[in-house]
């Protein structure tokens, strides 16, 4: 299956590098829309995490949050492939910037920076911009499919990021820092209990991985929001938000604790905006509380 998978992959690239973009963007559109009929598990998945996000509106709400997401989705998928057969400096122009100037404040404090960003838009492109500021590290979990993961590392590579691997991920991020680099951190999924402490995220307990706030607390590198999602044209806007100031307690957990908070929250503001961006498909309320009665056998159903 993963050799099926990864000659799929070779022959749309090669599809890709012929046709023009606005076609493959159709197509991605339209793989989208059929995942959605067809995959009724995700389907399922999606529409539920919408009920609780937005309570109170109607089914067809839902559904049509659900079902642009999952378009969106295929979207995303099929431009990488596409943004991959082009040339780089041809990509510049797919970009509009905002907040330039909150990066640079950032990195002038000389201890690197710590940015967070969302399974939104199109995370995976935002490094062709954010890297021209200085060397980038994105910290990240290997595909299942080690062909398919080679591929997306060379693509991460041209658009400027170096991978940490989870599993390596601690020593490796405060070596990065104190060479003044920058990390980037998606946060914006479920962990297991033992991995992550629950914030609120759309007024629902969610189990989220504390190591952002952990490496701030650690290191004091600035902590900086960035969302990537497209405009109009076909092109993408970055908006890169102003370092984030917390005041400090006596207590290290307490601290973990609200750092994380006003992070999530802000990654909830941006969903509110444009909610068909998001990744709805994705369990992010599975893990649950002990009070609750979650069972880390709950976790991974």
């Amino acid at each position: 299956m993963r050799v099926i998978e990864y000659f799929i992959f070779k022959f749309l690239k090669i599809l890709f590098y012929i046709i023009p973009r606005k076609i493959s963007l159709f197509g991605g559109k339209f793989f989208g829309f059929l995942y959605f009929q067809i995959d009724g598990k995700r389907r399922k998945i999606a529409i539920t995490n919408l009920s609780l996000a937005f309570p109170n509106k109607p089914h067809s709400f839902y559904k049509t949050i659900a079902r642009k997401s999952f378009m969106n989705f295929g979207m995303v998928l099929f431009d990488l492939i596409k943004i991959s057969t082009m040339k780089s400096d041809k990509l510049q122009s797919l970009f509009v910037v905002e907040g330039e100037k909150n990066i640079i404040k950032a990195l002038s404090q000389g201890k690197g920076a710590l940015l967070f960003t969302a399974h939104f838009g199109n995370w995976e492109i935002a490094p062709k911009i954010i890297s021209k500021y200085g060397k980038l590290n994105v910290i990240a979990r290997p595909l299942d499919n080690p062909l398919l993961e080679e591929e997306l590392l060379k693509f991460r590579e041209k658009m400027g990021s170096q991978v940490i691997y989870k599993k390596e991920a601690s020593r490796k991020v405060l070596s990065a820092l104190k060479r003044k680099e920058m990390i980037a951190i998606l946060i914006d999924q479920n962990v297991l209990r033992s991995e992550g402490i629950f914030v609120d995220f759309f007024g629902k307990k969610a189990s989220t991985t504390p190591s952002l706030a952990a490496f701030h607390l650690r290191t004091g590198s600035p902590i900086v929001p960035v969302f990537c999602f497209p405009i109009n044209d076909y092109r993408y806007k970055v908006e890169i938000g102003s370092p984030l100031v917390f005041s400090r307690s006596k207590s290290h957990n307490k601290d973990i604790l609200q750092i994380t908070q006003k992070c999530t929250k802000i990654i909830e503001h941006e969903i509110k905006k444009k909610p068909s961006f998001w990744l709805w498909f994705h369990r992010r309320w599975r893990t649950r509380p002990e009070e609750e009665g979650g069972g880390d056998k709950n976790e991974h159903k």
